[in-house]
């Protein structure tokens, strides 16, 4: 017996399930909805590893908040909306970890790498993706890609509509720049 969610007119009785505590039925609207959360955190992320961390992130959460689920929209619109706001909230303590424990006086830890070798080389849009620095990325993914508006993506980071245009500009120029080598 298949084990995905062949039929989507069958997810709310599917989550419903699921809020009771029947895990087939959970495990039937992860693997309806992993790929597209694990391509979601990859994008965000542009690092596989952190990308398979962060889906198992946001399908435990899912299950955690299951009952949050109101059914006023589709289960995966609620579940990508999730998955955005754990890869913010994990990126915002990283950084914090990461403050924490960066300390040297040696500029050079603090530089980026060199990639003028990669100048010859074709680059496709997600590898060019991965190279942006973590916020243009971000503003670029939830808008361009997952047609976010700035005054939504302004909310969930936690900045200004202003800022996140301004990271989106980057984004665009900076994609310009690496896809046009």
């Amino acid at each position: 017996m298949a084990v995905g969610l062949d039929d989507r007119s069958d997810e709310p009785q599917i989550v419903q399930r699921a809020r009771r505590g029947d895990t087939t039925a959970f495990e039937q609207l992860y693997r309806a909805n992993v790929n597209r959360i694990y391509a979601l955190c990859l994008r965000m992320t542009g690092n596989s590893h952190e990308a398979e961390e962060l889906t198992q992130m946001a399908f435990i959460r899912a299950w955690e908040k299951l009952w949050t689920f109101r059914g006023n929209s589709a289960f995966s619109t609620w579940l990508h909306r999730l998955a955005v706001n754990v890869v913010l909230t994990d990126r915002r303590s990283r950084s914090r970890r990461e403050a924490r424990i960066m300390t040297t006086d040696d500029i050079v830890a603090f530089e980026r790498p060199n990639r003028t070798h990669r100048q010859g080389m074709q680059m496709d849009l997600d590898t060019a993706m991965a190279q942006l620095p973590e916020g243009a990325r971000t503003v670029f993914v939830l808008h361009d890609v997952e047609g976010y508006r700035h005054q939504e993506i302004a909310k969930l980071m936690g900045v200004t509509e202003g800022a996140c245009k301004a990271q989106l500009h980057r984004a665009r120029k900076l994609l310009r720049k690496a896809l046009d080598r």
